[in-house]
């Protein structure tokens, strides 16, 4: 208890000093509670608005892919370099320690794997995903796929418990087969994703008019990394991506899959967060390659 007696009248009000408003250096986040933005700001630096977020999820779907046989031997070296892990909670348990206190983007949609028809997915239940101190829930969304009504109703149901416990949902769009990676599809894939309440969307990045798909998603947009391609061609989607207007990268092949992993995720942050140019990073890359 404070002392009845003996205080120190308080004196510095301030009058006449207006306090100061700043806005969320992310957009379309201004309006949301304090935990969202708090969580927000563990996955992207605030200093860049960026995100380089390190995705090896993909066990949940295709299991042991090449450089997820171990993950304690292809991506625990590389968590430090990552600004956010995407993940399931099965491997985040098993396989990553608690000590590397980075923020998570939990995978929370499941269902089906690359044997079947994918998409047709339930959610896990919030209360793992509050233990296990996720700064995000990432669900698939399948816009114009045959489980659309499914993985939107998911997404809904997502935000809702998202808001009560002011976690943020990662909209995640997937491409079916039949469905083409251009502006105009991934454009309304990112909006229906915001329009329901996601506060970020991954999406693909598409060579003509990607800067069109970020303006017209309200939220932030980070790129996913897709299949393996070339490490310089990978660095010039992620330029690209960033100088377009996106947010951040989720690359899981294109680092883990890549000749010396840390070396390219080092040469993605040299691009992500400090505006580098592709060549000057996939120098980089190449003189950090063991």
């Amino acid at each position: 208890m404070a002392d009845a007696t003996g205080n120190v009248d308080a004196k510095n009000y301030g009058i006449g000093v207006p306090v100061e408003k700043k806005a969320f250096f992310l957009k379309g986040l201004d309006h949301y509670d304090w935990g969202i933005k708090d969580r927000m700001s563990r996955i992207f630096d605030s200093r860049s608005g960026n995100a380089v977020m390190l995705a090896f999820d993909h066990g949940y779907i295709m299991g042991p892919t090449s450089g997820l046989e171990r993950i304690d031997l292809g991506i625990l070296p590389l968590v430090e370099y990552a600004d956010c892990l995407m993940c399931t909670r099965g491997v985040l348990r098993s396989c990553i320690p608690p000590e590397v206190n980075k923020p998570i983007s939990l995978r929370v949609s499941a269902g089906t794997t690359v044997l079947t028809e994918l998409n047709d997915e339930c959610l896990m239940d919030i209360q793992d995903a509050i233990s296990l101190n996720a700064s995000a829930m990432a669900a698939m969304v399948s816009v114009g796929g045959k489980y659309e009504a499914t993985t939107i109703r998911n997404l809904t149901k997502l935000v809702d418990l998202g808001m009560k416990y002011s976690i943020p949902v990662l909209g995640v769009t997937a491409v079916g087969k039949s469905l083409v990676r251009d502006a105009r599809y991934l454009g309304m894939a990112s909006r229906v994703c915001a329009e329901n309440g996601a506060t970020f969307v991954k999406t693909y990045y598409c060579e003509e008019g990607f800067a069109k798909v970020v303006a017209a998603c309200p939220v932030p947009i980070v790129i996913a990394g897709g299949k393996k391609i070339p490490e310089d061609q990978a660095l010039q989607v992620a330029y690209n991506a960033i100088n377009d207007g996106a947010s951040g990268v989720d690359m899981g092949r294109n680092v883990f899959q890549a000749g010396d992993p840390i070396a390219m995720i080092k040469a993605v942050r040299a691009v992500v967060h400090d505006g580098e140019k592709p060549d000057k990073a996939f120098q980089l890359y190449n003189d950090l390659k063991k």
